[in-house]
């Protein structure tokens, strides 16, 4: 997401950069100027070493603009696997670090990225705000601690980072389930330990249940968001930047076309149970909101054509004016047509200014877009400044769309709210063993087909409805299940426990969350939450 400063003040959500960014034209489509072009993707060229810009086709400039063929070459590049010489496939995964994939979805043998989100806590004034400075002072003081070309890394390779409300992020390693949770387990550790010792400490909720969010940051792509949420972008956009927190599971697309396609629909298949039974977000601003997951309330509020799912676009008709495949039976062209017709029909942002002054850790400076311009309009000599929009322009817009699962070269899951304590362990599981056992994932889709579309219920009631909590007790079965068969004996068992503790009883974590705001209020609940960080550090 667009919505992250480094401990430098650089963006953490920055887009693909040039040798990343899947622009060129697509097989069977003509470049502007007549000519077939090979096709191209994230880290085509090496896995992790860009190509200097002087070497870069011409077709993958950043500077160079871009018709559409190229946003439906871009698209394609964010959803469709490149096989390798191995028989694997090349993707770039979590953190903006690249990795290959197995070639091998099914028993937990792909990459996970797992991204956590924390809300930073005075244990002695939890009511006031944490800048970012007073948290990276206390970080600094991390052995081991390393700066690496995007910020500071942590010892078992975690990227920290900062969203505009202070929020501190983690983004782990992609690394098969089992070593991924455990780099973020043991960055955490190390997170945790060293707040401590500055009375601070880390609070996983899906929103801060206390305090009214400021932005923190001055950075020039912020402030150029928060404009445009403001001027019309939507009501809930200054609380998104400010006052939420997620936990995201970024799992490889797929080692085919086919099978990515797949992973997609499965994706959003299990999306509302994902949502309700890990809802952490009943209070906002010191007050209880009647929702379980107040962030997805939140995203709610927030420009549709910029937070929809990909999928609620129809399919485009197909060749001889026949229907097209609906979500059900999305084919892989048609997902890419979706998704480049999405980045064509959202509402611009920002826009980059090429000739604005730069701010301290700044790429470039950014205005905000207010005007209800799309980037089509812009392609269209419609958009909101007379130059022609580049590679470079896209790959930012991109970054300012959030669907419930993002296309990137790999498949983010958004729609988990950050988790109590070590809940996120749970969440990040669930996810993975459901998406990645050829058997869970089977199951998972008949047990969630008949809620798929239960958004809203998800967030408001959680495992207060039926029909949900069913699909979530037995989806939890199938995630144990999975990840016994892969080894994974002690995720496992915290994913029964979890299961006992609240789908089974009718409840998520908001439930216990909200039980305790009515007893000691949010101020109680938010330093009790402070202290239970601390005490497992």
């Amino acid at each position: 997401m667009p919505r992250h400063v480094t401990l430098r003040g650089s963006g953490d959500d920055e887009p693909l950069s040039s040798h990343r960014s899947p622009a060129a034209p697509s097989p069977g489509r003509q470049s502007p100027a007549g000519q077939p072009s090979a096709p191209a993707h994230p880290k085509a060229a090496h896995p992790a070493v860009a190509q200097p810009r002087s070497t870069q086709p011409e077709s993958a400039r950043p500077d160079r603009p871009v018709d559409l063929d190229a946003v439906w070459a871009f698209a394609a590049g964010c959803v469709t696997p490149v096989e390798n010489p191995a028989g694997g496939s090349l993707s770039v995964p979590a953190g903006e670090l690249a990795h290959l994939q197995t070639g091998e979805i099914g028993h937990l043998q792909t990459s996970v990225g797992i991204e956590t989100e924390w809300f930073v806590v005075d244990s002695r004034a939890v009511h006031q705000p944490v800048p970012p400075a007073r948290t990276r002072r206390a970080l600094d003081r991390i052995a081991g601690l390393t700066t690496g070309a995007a910020g500071p890394v942590l010892p078992a390779g975690s990227r920290l980072t900062f969203e505009p409300g202070g929020q501190l992020e983690l983004s782990g390693p992609p690394a098969g389930l089992a070593a991924a949770v455990q780099a973020t387990a043991a960055d955490l550790h190390l997170v945790r330990a060293a707040l401590a010792e500055d009375g601070l400490a880390i609070v996983g909720m899906g929103v801060d249940p206390l305090r009214a969010g400021v932005r923190q940051t001055t950075a020039s792509r912020y402030a150029a968001m928060e404009e445009h949420f403001r001027t019309g972008g939507g009501t809930s956009g200054e609380v998104m930047m400010r006052s939420t927190a997620s936990v995201q599971v970024n799992l490889d697309l797929g080692a085919t076309s086919a099978q990515a396609v797949d992973r997609f629909r499965l994706a959003h298949t299990v999306g509302p149970v994902l949502t309700a039974v890990f809802a952490a977000s009943p209070a906002l601003t010191g007050r209880r909101t009647g929702w379980r997951s107040t962030r997805q309330a939140v995203w709610s509020g927030i420009d549709a054509g910029r937070t929809g799912s990909v999928l609620d676009l129809p399919a485009q008709p197909a060749a001889g004016g026949e229907a097209g495949s609906d979500a059900a039976t999305a084919r892989p062209g048609d997902l890419a047509d979706r998704w480049a017709r999405y980045l064509l029909a959202a509402k611009l942002m920002m826009i980059g200014d090429p000739a604005g002054d730069l701010g301290p850790g700044e790429d470039r400076r950014f205005v905000a877009a207010t005007g209800g311009h799309t980037f089509g309009d812009w392609i269209a000599g419609r958009g909101p400044v007379e130059r022609a929009p580049t590679l470079d322009d896209l790959s930012y817009h991109a970054t300012t769309l959030f669907p419930p699962v993002r296309p990137r070269g790999w498949w983010e899951l958004r729609y988990l709210d950050a988790q109590p304590g070590e809940g996120w362990r749970v969440a990040v599981a669930v996810a993975t063993a459901l998406l990645d056992d050829p058997v869970a994932a089977e199951a998972a889709a008949q047990a969630c087909a008949p809620v798929a579309r239960r958004w809203p219920a998800a967030a408001m009631l959680g495992m207060a409805d039926e029909p949900l909590r069913l699909a979530a007790v037995r989806c939890l079965e199938l995630a144990a299940a999975a990840l016994r068969r892969a080894g994974c004996a002690d995720l496992a068992d915290a994913v029964e426990v979890f299961a006992e503790r609240y789908p089974q009883r009718g409840r998520c974590p908001a439930d216990e969350l909200s039980e305790r705001f009515i007893l000691i209020g949010p101020t109680g609940l938010l330093r009790e939450e402070a202290q239970q960080c601390v005490s497992v550090a």
